[in-house]
């Protein structure tokens, strides 16, 4: 069933996989590093993908600015007082300390860097040589990671991923935006790249030794449940270090809410959610790191479906019927 120890889950998170790397729980600060995305500045488009709020999947940047403190957010809450970030106004490096101070840093505790906001190795080189050493330098850092479109995946970035990952010998993670392998949805959704991009890009990151995590969202419109698990399987056929499985959100604000409020697409119900989001589970490898089974939605904008604003509630049900039903990560690998 498994290899390393998934500390009592029926998959292997990220915190697990912390706990057994570092021997401690290591916490994540997502910042905005003021960064654009080819799909707003007008290169692909101005308009970004249909789901993408303003915040460019940064709405909790600072990463803490919506956690009341440390405590908090081992408990799982969240208090989510959308239009108050921290990151406005402040740099990265302002952003890292502010981060830090929200969580009541003691002594021993071990963070992550997470640059989350739009697309984050689109920028001068130089500028991203300063921001990622600023990070990386903070000796309570233990590595970084780095959300991007797979077509931005520059030579010259990946020459200077590379060289700052062997200068400071902490890892550096990429985060790609797949959301999906069907190219009518990808049209649809606006992403901007067929599949063969994501492809290239992986193999240019398996290339150089760079781990990278995979972005699936669940419940596109219309995609059915087989199309949904195919784009799983086809991102665990190419062995990534780790997944995220993001439950479609509406927010405001975004193209896809105006096409929800004309009826034109359901959202997943809890139950049918839990029961995907478990198939797919059993399709990936024990090996890969599952970094998210469900996902946020900051809650002022949030507008369908409104029981993903109870994580707890879908974690804890998530994990009562894996073990009713004996499921775990990988069983159908």
């Amino acid at each position: 069933m498994m290899s390393v120890d998934w500390l009592g889950k029926p998959y292997y998170t990220l915190n697990a996989y912390f706990k057994n790397t570092y021997g401690q729980k290591i916490y994540k600060i997502a910042v905005d590093a003021g960064l654009s995305c080819p799909n707003r500045d007008g290169t692909l488009g101005s308009r970004g993908c249909i789901f993408c709020s303003q915040g460019g999947s940064g709405d909790f940047a600072v990463g803490v600015s919506y956690i009341n403190n440390k405590s908090d957010m081992d408990n799982g809450k969240l208090n989510n007082d959308y239009g108050s970030k921290l990151s406005e106004g402040l740099n990265v490096s302002q952003q890292i300390k502010a981060g830090l101070e929200r969580f009541n840093k003691q002594s021993g505790d071990k963070f992550v860097i997470y640059f989350q906001a739009f697309t984050n190795t689109y920028g001068d080189i130089e500028y991203l040589r300063r921001i990622w050493t600023e990070a990386l330098l903070n000796e309570d850092v233990v590595g970084i990671s780095i959300a991007t479109r797979p077509d931005c995946l520059f030579d010259e970035v990946l020459g200077l991923m590379r060289e700052l990952k062997e200068k400071y010998c902490k890892f550096i993670w990429i985060e790609l935006g797949l959301q999906t392998i069907h190219e009518k949805t990808a049209e649809y959704i606006r992403r901007g790249y067929p599949l063969s991009v994501y492809d290239k890009a992986v193999k240019k990151l398996d290339d150089i030794g760079i781990p990278y995590i995979t972005h699936v969202i669940l419940g596109l419109p219309y995609e059915t449940r087989e199309m949904m698990l195919d784009t799983v399987r086809y991102v665990n056929e190419r062995k990534p270090f780790g997944i995220k499985l993001q439950l479609l959100h509406i927010l405001e604000g975004t193209d896809l809410a105006d096409e929800y409020r004309k009826g034109k697409f359901e959202v997943l119900d809890m139950e049918n959610y839990i029961s995907l989001v478990i198939e797919c589970l059993e399709n990936i490898s024990p090996e890969v790191v599952v970094h998210r089974v469900t996902g946020d939605g900051p809650k002022k904008i949030l507008i369908a479906p409104t029981w993903s604003a109870d994580k707890k509630k879908v974690l804890n049900t998530l994990h009562k019927r894996m073990r009713e039903l004996g499921a775990y990560q990988g069983r159908k690998v």
